[in-house]
């Protein structure tokens, strides 16, 4: 085995070529194994035709390492994966009776009958190990053979996902192909381009060549992860480096690894113990969805309100006619009470608002399509921001959303700074 070993991945199904399916599974493959320092060198994705599953399969299995599939371990007559699979590498198909008796056990559970042709996913080839899959019928398959390692995973996400990262890493990981450590340090930034980003942390990393780099733009974020890359260098070496990037980053730093601005606002709200609402106009409701998707947001957030038309604005959240009238719906004076109504309707120290226009339509020449106003309410005072991001619908919603977390996490560091430096002003 290569102490670089080649990674492919194979993804299989006529549902991801249509269009009816989003293949999200290479980018979230892609992201796990390179936490863990391994890189995919090729990706396909195929139909469920036995012919293309024998050709592209042949190929990656004479030229890697590592290869995993996704999709066609199913009960239907298109689920094709095992069986050819099994007869390129000349193995015997075994029944495995501790896998019928799991299909039949979830069966039960949901009130169901097993039908004949769910037993098909009881056949594995000859010298591989299941792949328990407790959130579906399908089991995984592993197999090692000719000192390559082969993982097979069923296609739906829900199932796929947990598999990966609870059996198919830690065996990755006990053959020494990986480390169940990350591999690098990743730095999320926001408000500041790639290329300013790159020109701001250029001068630290000539001081450390060999240093590993990597850039992804994504949503108004730019993410930096800095890995060992050709140097000797230590985890420990490349945190006191990411530490140097983030003194250099100030406001434009957002936290270290993946967190959302959401949680990170989350957290920061979890530990005063504060409270949070949001009031939505444009947006419909993506700004609420940013919070519910945290696990225990309801700690935190207490709820938010969609008021898309003006009675809306005035009935729910006890915004003045007499603003509208005079400032329009989409303005920062709406802004701002949009925040103060949701503040107090839902009884919290802090509320976030967004109204513009989204697009294609409306708008005005002072307010042009793509002009959002976001309201922050804080202890501390009110505030408004304006953006203007022309583009598509739908992009506009969420750069809207970004900008507003955006927002509320700079306040937020803005005036934890200045309560600590007031802190030790009293302390001396």
């Amino acid at each position: 085995m290569s102490s670089n070993p080649r990674v492919e991945l194979l993804n299989l199904g006529d549902e991801l070529l249509l269009g009816i399916r989003e293949n999200t599974h290479l980018a979230h493959i892609g992201r796990e194994l390179a936490r863990h320092g391994l890189f995919l060198q090729r990706n396909v994705c195929f139909n469920d035709a036995p012919d293309e599953i024998r050709r592209f399969f042949t190929e990656s299995w004479n030229q890697s390492d590592i290869i995993l599939t996704t999709g066609g371990l199913g009960p239907t007559s298109d689920d094709n994966t095992r069986e050819v699979i099994a007869d390129v590498l000349g193995l015997e198909l075994i029944y495995a009776e501790e896998i019928e008796q799991a299909i039949r056990k979830r069966f039960e559970r949901m009130g169901r009958t097993v039908s004949p042709n769910n037993l098909k996913q009881c056949y594995l080839p000859k010298g591989a190990e299941i792949l328990p899959n407790p959130n579906g019928t399908a089991p995984g398959i592993w197999l090692k053979k000719d000192g390559k390692c082969l993982a097979m995973l069923p296609g739906p996400a829900n199932e796929m996902i947990p598999m990966l990262a609870d059996q198919v890493l830690p065996r990755l990981c006990a053959e020494g192909m990986c480390k169940l450590d990350e591999a690098y340090v990743q730095l999320r930034t926001m408000g500041i381009g790639e290329s300013a980003l790159d020109h701001l942390l250029t001068p630290i990393f000539v001081k450390h060549e060999g240093l590993g780099v990597a850039y992804c733009a994504h949503q108004g974020m730019v993410d930096v992860r800095l890995s060992r890359g050709r140097g000797d260098f230590s985890r420990c070496a490349v945190q006191n480096i990411a530490k140097e990037c983030r003194e250099a980053l100030g406001e434009d730093f957002v936290c270290y690894g993946e967190d959302s601005i959401a949680k990170v606002i989350f957290d920061h709200l979890r530990a005063d113990e504060k409270t949070l609402a949001v009031a939505e106009s444009c947006t419909g409701g993506l700004l609420s969805n940013a919070f519910t998707d945290i696990p225990g947001a309801s700690k935190v957030f207490a709820g938010g309100i969609v008021c898309y038309n003006n009675d809306a604005k005035m009935e729910l959240l006890g915004v003045p006619e007499c603003i509208i009238s005079q400032h329009g719906a989409v303005s920062a004076e709406t802004a701002v009470a949009m925040a103060t109504g949701a503040a107090e309707r839902l009884s919290t120290e802090y509320a976030l608002s967004v109204t513009g226009f989204a697009g294609p339509n409306g708008g005005t020449q002072e307010n042009p399509v793509g002009t959002i106003y976001i309201g922050y309410h804080a202890p501390a005072g009110t505030w408004c921001v304006r953006m203007v991001y022309p583009g598509e619908r739908s992009t506009v919603k969420v750069r809207a959303v970004m900008r507003a977390l955006d927002v509320m996490r700079r306040k937020l560091n803005k005036y934890k700074v200045e309560d600590a430096l007031q802190a030790m002003a009293s302390e001396q």
